[in-house]
């Protein structure tokens, strides 16, 4: 009879098997397929409130920006184009970096004239943005 020693019963394995992890991943993924549509199409939102006071803002830093239903926009009461006003905001950005736009829309306005307005204060380089909302009465 021939004996076989401990030392070949021990050798180590030179290969490993991937296709486990393979399957894993691919049922991950997926799950992850299925599950995020799900995830951004819930419509019910419960919006944090805030009991805390936002800091003072001089008022000579605030520039205010309207646009009424009609798409007319005004920039300190001063009626303006898109164009212009990007020019006048990076003007204004220029001389005071510290500048802050408080945006009054209509509530009426669609919200891609209002994202286009954002996105003009944007292009101005303005970091410090607001829109401005009123209570409603409880």
């Amino acid at each position: 009879m021939r004996r076989y020693s401990q030392r070949q019963s021990l050798s180590t394995l030179s290969e490993i098997n991937v296709t486990p992890l393979l399957d894993l991943a691919f049922v991950l993924l997926i799950i992850f397929m299925i599950t995020t549509p799900l995830l951004e199409s819930s419509v019910n939102l419960v919006i944090p409130s805030s009991g805390a006071t936002n800091p003072p803002i001089k008022p000579g830093r605030v520039q205010t920006v309207s646009i009424d239903r009609t798409e007319t926009i005004r920039f300190n009461n001063q009626v303006t184009d898109l164009n212009k006003l990007t020019a006048e905001l990076t003007e204004l950005q220029q001389t005071n970096p510290n500048v802050a736009i408080v945006i009054r829309p209509d509530r009426d306005l669609p919200v891609q004239k209002l994202i286009g307005l954002m996105d003009a204060v944007q292009r101005a380089g303005i970091t410090k943005v607001g829109i401005a909302t009123r209570a409603e009465p409880k």
